[in-house]
């Protein structure tokens, strides 16, 4: 990967993080407060509660990134270091499909005149889980390549002995 491109995707995981924490600091203040600007139509607190947690999972997925990309600057991303943030991503991944599920029951009363709406939801919830999935057939590529990089070191070390 080139300087330019690891430089853009930190921007954007900087951005992105700077932008859940101070959403998420303005859920923690409506929860603090006690106010509702809406007409209390929707239960706001269990679904600002949702939120932060749903937005604590998006903080944890994008650190690991940032700590993913920092391996592929040191060159360190094929060793079993890597695997542990993977794994975070993954659980965060997870984790994020569980509060849409969250959201989506919470929203599912007021949706009984037209419960394509919950349907629809429950299917942005599954691709969530598909995400998920993708990122775990990607750890174990990860781990593919990290068993063939050790193989390679050791028959390199064969054939410098050997020569």
């Amino acid at each position: 990967m080139g300087k330019l491109t690891l430089c853009a995707l930190r921007a954007v995981l900087v951005v992105l993080l700077v932008g859940t924490v101070l959403v998420q600091a303005s859920m923690v203040g409506a929860l603090v407060s006690g106010s509702d600007p809406e007409d209390g139509s929707l239960p706001l607190t269990p679904l600002r509660v949702i939120t932060i947690l749903g937005l604590a999972s998006a903080q944890a997925a994008l650190v690991c990134v940032w700590r993913l990309v920092t391996t592929v600057r040191r060159r360190t991303v094929f060793s079993r270091a890597a695997f542990r943030y993977v794994d975070v991503v993954i659980g965060a991944i997870v984790l994020a499909a569980l509060v849409w599920f969250g959201v989506t029951i919470l929203n599912a009363p007021g949706q009984r005149a037209d419960p394509g709406v919950t349907v629809i939801m429950g299917g942005i919830g599954l691709a969530i889980l598909g995400v998920a999935l993708t990122v775990l057939v990607l750890r174990m590529l990860l781990a593919q390549a990290v068993a063939r990089d050790v193989e390679a070191s050791q028959m390199q070390a064969e054939l410098n002995e050997v020569i």
